[in-house]
């Protein structure tokens, strides 16, 4: 393992994380992404685009084992302002996020409001203006 360089265990990682998912072992692909997600930050800072996009695929972790708050904070407070300074508002990363930001508003069918919904179709019709 001498050899293995950072993207290389961030590549095992990550396939790691997916084959943990697929088996339905949520909870555990959740723990690599936030570790995925930290190490990225302290690596290669907050605006790599390769951050932002380990900052993604935990929030879409997060969204699969209940933890629709966290993950609406993580979109909306660090990595959709970090993407559009970054990336630029029309990124395809930056809309990436926002799809996620308004699915974290809509898909928590048992706390939604009607704020969460009103936000999540403001979002979702701004990506098609």
């Amino acid at each position: 393992r001498y050899f293995w360089d950072d993207e290389n265990i961030f590549g095992a990682q990550g396939d790691l994380a997916i084959c943990l998912d697929g088996l339905g072992r949520h909870t555990e692909a959740l723990g690599l992404m936030r570790e995925m997600y930290a190490r990225r930050l302290a690596i290669q800072g907050v605006s790599h685009e390769d951050t932002i996009l380990a900052g993604c695929n935990l929030a879409n972790a997060l969204l699969k084992v209940g933890g629709w708050d966290e993950s609406k904070k993580l979109l909306r407070e660090r990595l959709l302002p970090v993407s559009r300074r970054s990336l630029g508002a029309d990124h395809e990363m930056t809309l990436r996020l926002k799809t996620n930001l308004a699915a974290a508003l809509q898909d928590n069918t048992l706390e939604r409001t009607r704020d969460d919904l009103l936000e999540a179709e403001t979002i979702l019709q701004e990506m098609f203006q």
